[in-house]
């Protein structure tokens, strides 16, 4: 009788996406796990958080970390969020620059480049949007970076099309050690709904009010009441001036409506409950300067 085969080795670990704002991060997260959890609009500086996304498999585990996109603070906001990027890239395993393919390489880039090459873990270059660019312009791009930092990996992808995700995931586990399950097999993501539902609201607003926005707004969810049959939410959408104001409510009240139409879809898609959705828009003059405010959004 022939001994029993050894059991495989379960792998887990935790992998922080970084990159320039817009560089597609968002949009491999979404990929990765196989559903919405991190916002996707053609804004820079659309994600202010870390969105943790988990993908499982029969090797093991891997915890994603999406991170804010890696820029020059203005705002306490924004020096908050290179702060979250930063810690990002503590106690984790790997490391992964993504950077658009389809843009030259620049000052941008060789900030980025810097920072990540401070990290102790395994680090990754991935290269997004080849989809975009030709294949003879693509391998003096992979040259550069080679050159300008030492990298276990380098695959081109398209997060958007999906190709050359599973060899991403694939390499990932080459990487990562022996470890626990940190997170139930059947969960894709650690926010709380409250979270999500806030990021779907702004992610509507972004894109109802496109250029004239850019980054003066956040979402409070004031009320969150689950009664029978439906959850009411009431939210208020606080922007820096009346000025402001004006735009998100729109000409007679057409914008706002939109933005609640389109969020409340989604919404209930996430919840898999009908959902009324209230939403108010509050002026809070420099609240991306105000620690309150801050705190209140978890930034």
């Amino acid at each position: 009788m022939s001994d029993p085969k050894p059991e495989p080795e379960f792998r887990s670990g935790f992998v922080s996406i970084v990159g320039r704002p817009n560089s597609g991060k968002s949009t491999l997260l979404n990929r990765l796990v196989g559903d919405k959890i991190s916002i996707v609009t053609s804004r820079p500086q659309t994600t202010r958080h870390v969105v943790r996304g988990i993908v499982n498999d029969h090797r093991g585990q891997i915890v994603f970390l999406d991170t804010p996109g890696i820029h020059r603070p203005v705002y306490k906001m924004n020096r908050r969020m290179m702060r979250v990027m930063l810690g990002s890239l503590e106690e984790i395993d790997v490391v992964m620059l993504m950077v658009d393919a389809s843009e030259p390489f620049g000052r941008g880039e060789a900030f980025a480049l810097n920072l990540i090459s401070k990290a102790p873990s395994r680090r990754f270059l991935l290269l997004n949007k080849v989809d975009k660019v030709a294949k003879r312009k693509l391998l003096p791009q992979i040259d550069r970076y080679r050159k300008a930092a030492d990298f276990d990996q380098v695959v081109p992808i398209s997060a958007l099309d999906g190709d050359g995700v599973e060899t991403v995931v694939d390499e990932i586990f080459r990487y990562l050690p022996e470890g626990p399950m940190y997170y139930p097999g059947d969960q894709l993501s650690d926010q709380p709904e409250r979270f999500l539902v806030a990021e779907m609201i702004r992610e509507k607003l972004i894109v109802r009010t496109r250029q004239e926005l850019p980054h003066a707004t956040a979402i409070v969810i004031e009320r969150f009441e689950e009664g029978e049959g439906v959850v009411r939410i009431y939210a208020s959408i606080v922007v820096e001036r009346e000025s402001q104001k004006i735009i998100v409510i729109g000409a007679a009240g057409q914008v706002l409506k939109g933005v609640g139409i389109e969020a409340r879809a989604e919404i209930e898609s996430l919840l898999g409950r009908k959902v009324y959705l209230d939403l108010h828009v509050k002026v809070r003059k420099k609240w991306r300067d105000d620690d309150q405010m801050l705190r209140t959004l978890g930034i």
